[in-house]
């Protein structure tokens, strides 16, 4: 039996202009709403990942306390959970999934909250990487709403930096002779390999390889460390869902829409909400820099880099306890102020 809820959303209309037919929000909850309604906590998801990727973070022993908070965790669009090119009904399966985009996915989870809940006050929205973008644009978009946002190594805007990176990935992933008239009807085994590898060099730091942290995680080598941590994961993703969510990526902008006009300034100025801003420090997807300039145009943020060698797996340290430990005592500190 799933763990998780469905809410249908009908036909949407997307950011592009395109309509989504028969669109829909998986989503899990940790706990119950109180009487006020004011408990809430909206956990996101980030790349390739879904709701029980990143439930570890939910405890009695840590801020995303279960016994304290009412703590929703919404599906992006395109992980396979909610509306995917690999769950998606015809017309829009497979490769005719339209584009899809953070804003996209924020107004849908918004509606979620108000529909199936009632919800109207939110204490906090957190997320890692794309889920830390969807952070941001909860903030610019629904200001009266969102008391608190914490975005873990994420950007208010996909830089141009790593908007090539994900080119290389992407291209990594269309050189597979699987790849035919835009999407993947058998699984390309081989562009999946290199895009394990492409990505085992820019999700951690260089410092994590000269300092031999894949040997503390039980591997003898690094061949050993780049097929049995990165291929063998790669490898359980699917394609087309894996193309669909890098659009959103490269296209995540919270001032690309018709309220704010390109102006990246006047979007992160909207956002009101107490922010506490935690990249790594050693980032080499989302840099401190990107964010430093971002926090500058906020009124009431905050810039905490997380001090790891670990580089953007510093944001989803499961293996890495002093990570852990920085990023669950900022979040509790947030939450109480």
């Amino acid at each position: 039996m799933p763990d998780y809820s469905i809410h249908d959303l009908g036909d949407i209309k997307l950011q592009s202009g395109q309509q989504l037919q028969k669109a829909f929000l998986a989503y899990k909850t940790y706990d119950t709403l109180d009487a006020k309604k004011s408990n809430v906590i909206v956990y996101t998801t980030p790349f390739g990942a879904q709701h029980t990727d990143t439930e570890w973070m939910i405890g009695t022993d840590m801020a995303l306390d279960p016994n304290r908070y009412f703590i929703i965790s919404p599906n992006m669009f395109g992980n396979g959970l909610s509306i995917s090119p690999s769950n998606a009904p015809p017309p829009h399966d497979r490769g005719r999934f339209p584009n899809v985009t953070l804003y996209d996915n924020v107004v849908q989870q918004q509606r979620l909250l108000r529909e199936r809940f009632g919800i109207e006050r939110v204490q906090l929205v957190t997320g890692f990487s794309m889920g830390a973008q969807q952070a941001f644009h909860w903030g610019a978009f629904f200001p009266e709403m969102v008391e608190r946002i914490a975005p873990i190594c994420g950007s208010a805007k996909t830089s141009r930096h790593n908007f090539v990176f994900l080119e290389s990935v992407k291209a990594a992933l269309m050189a597979d002779p699987a790849f035919r008239d835009g999407w993947f009807p058998d699984k390309p085994e081989r562009g999946l390999r290199a895009v394990a590898r492409a990505y085992a060099a820019w999700a951690v730091s260089q410092a994590f390889y000269r300092e031999k942290l894949y040997e503390k995680l039980g591997f003898a080598t690094i061949e050993d460390f780049l097929v049995n941590a990165w291929e063998v994961n790669m490898l359980c993703r699917d394609a087309n869902n894996m193309m669909a969510m890098w659009w959103s990526w490269q296209h995540a902008d919270i001032s690309a829409n018709d309220h704010y006009g390109g102006d990246l300034k006047n979007a992160l100025g909207a956002i009101h909400a107490r922010a506490l801003v935690m990249p790594s420090a050693t980032d080499c997807y989302f840099t401190v820099e990107d964010n430093r300039q971002e926090v500058r145009h906020m009124p009431n943020a905050e810039l905490r880099p997380i001090p790891s060698i670990w580089g953007h797996r510093a944001g989803n340290p499961m293996q890495s306890p002093e990570d852990l430990k920085f990023l669950n005592g900022a979040l509790r500190e947030l939450l109480a102020s």
